[in-house]
């Protein structure tokens, strides 16, 4: 029988090129595959790239752009010596852990593809198989991180997370306390490596070039899509132009000869919601919903085929979510251990009937969030599903042929419900 723990902690090594080129028309790109020198306990010196792809048996390999400038129908795209991920050196390995795998690399990857557009406060996001579990924005950074993680405790559970501050000790505490396999930053203070090192396999990795995120915000980069016959699909990447209240849209829309408007304005506070929303949104797998509450996501559906249905899942994860951090404050341990207990017969019933009432009285703290669209949606059913639920405002792409029943979902809402268009979809696959 195959030893499965030694599958997932060899180094696979692989077979790719040292260099690869990639030519349009005239225009070379040439990138160079990154390794790393890594001190062994013993004093000896191993040279590796990545661990291994999305799973053991897949060989992968990491490249850097070092050579060449791409300009495509007035785009000029990222330029040589931009480095985030691929500039990984190994002084910024500041603890190797595991060697990374592709995975990793993906999940630090799209960390920084969110908390580009977070840049102006403390923001942490974590990510599990490339999509955001949970996501925050705080006065200090320990305080969006502890709001990321009570988001979802669950699935942050080996989790990869991302922050655009530098570490210090209340938030280096903060994560010592969970599992993880990433922590990523801009820097660490003084003192806070110590308190990492106490998990001898968490990767610690420092990106200093996160203070310059913003300056990554309005530049694209090529995005290959690889095809079983050995085609390619080549695009340009997303950009997110919804920063500013001033970008967003009045929802109102005209059939059939009727003009249809929603008639609530979003408060300050919805609208900074919003905006938060759209950009972790620009992170998430299609088609998504999110509900977002005061900078910090309540929950997050992912990956579904139809509107209504992730709707569902997003408010389903929220509840299930509710619960297993109203278990963990009351008890200090998660709600799927509370059951087990009272299977066992080590706890009383009532301890889990009181979380589920609070859950069920709290709606799981759904009332009063900004439910985040990543395109339109084609029926009210979806909104709906949010409104029964108690969001107070709604953030979608519009351009339906039935907005106007959306519109009158808003309207027909006790309390009201505002609702804003981005005029863009966010759709990522």
């Amino acid at each position: 029988m195959a030893d499965l723990k030694k599958m997932y902690t060899t180094i696979l090594g692989d077979h790719f090129p040292m260099e690869m080129k990639i030519s349009f028309d005239d225009q070379t790109l040439v990138y160079r595959k990154k390794t790393w020198k890594i001190t062994m306990d013993d004093g000896t010196v191993d040279e590796r790239g990545v661990r291994y792809g999305e799973n053991p048996n897949q060989e992968a390999a990491l490249y850097e752009l070092v050579n060449g400038n791409l300009a495509l129908g007035g785009c000029t795209f990222i330029e040589p010596g931009n480095g985030l991920v691929s500039g990984i050196t190994v002084d910024d390995m500041l603890q190797v852990g595991k060697h990374p795998g592709k995975i990793n690399l993906t999940d630090v990857d799209n960390g920084l593809n969110i908390i580009k557009y977070l840049v102006d406060r403390p923001a942490a996001v974590i990510l599990k198989h490339n999509n955001p579990c949970g996501a925050a924005c705080g006065d200090t950074l320990a305080s969006a991180y502890d709001k990321a993680n009570r988001a979802d405790r669950i699935a942050a559970f080996g989790g990869a997370v991302i922050m655009n501050r530098a570490v210090d000790k209340a938030t280096a505490e903060a994560l010592s306390k969970n599992y993880l396999e990433v922590v990523c930053a801009p820097d660490f203070e003084d003192g806070t490596l110590d308190i990492l090192k106490a998990r001898k396999n968490l990767r610690v990795i420092r990106i200093k070039r996160i203070d310059r995120l913003a300056e990554f915000e309005k530049h694209r980069f090529v995005d290959f899509k690889s095809l079983i016959d050995g085609g390619i699909i080549v695009q340009q990447s997303a950009v997110n132009s919804i920063r500013t209240v001033a970008d967003l849209k009045p929802a109102q829309t005209t059939s059939k000869g009727t003009e249809y408007k929603v008639e609530r304005e979003p408060t300050q506070g919805e609208i900074d919601d919003m905006l938060f929303g759209w950009a972790i949104e620009h992170g998430v797998t299609s088609n998504s919903v999110l509900y977002v509450k005061d900078g910090c996501t309540v929950g997050i559906g992912t990956g579904e085929q139809d509107r209504v249905g992730v709707a569902e899942i997003a408010m389903q994860k929220a509840y299930v979510k509710y619960a297993d951090i109203v278990c963990f404050d009351t008890h200090g341990i998660p709600y799927a251990d509370l059951v087990l207990e009272i299977e066992q017969g080590k706890r009383d019933k009532a301890d889990k009937e009181a979380i589920d009432a609070k859950t069920k009285e709290d709606k799981a703290g759904l009332p009063g969030s900004v439910m985040i669209s990543d395109a339109f949606f084609p029926f009210r059913d979806g909104a709906d599903v949010g409104i029964r639920q108690g969001v107070s405002a709604i953030l979608q792409a519009g351009g339906s042929a039935r907005d106007y029943e959306t519109i009158e979902a808003c309207n027909e809402a006790d309390p009201k419900v505002a609702m804003k268009y981005t005029g863009q979809r966010a759709f990522k696959h």
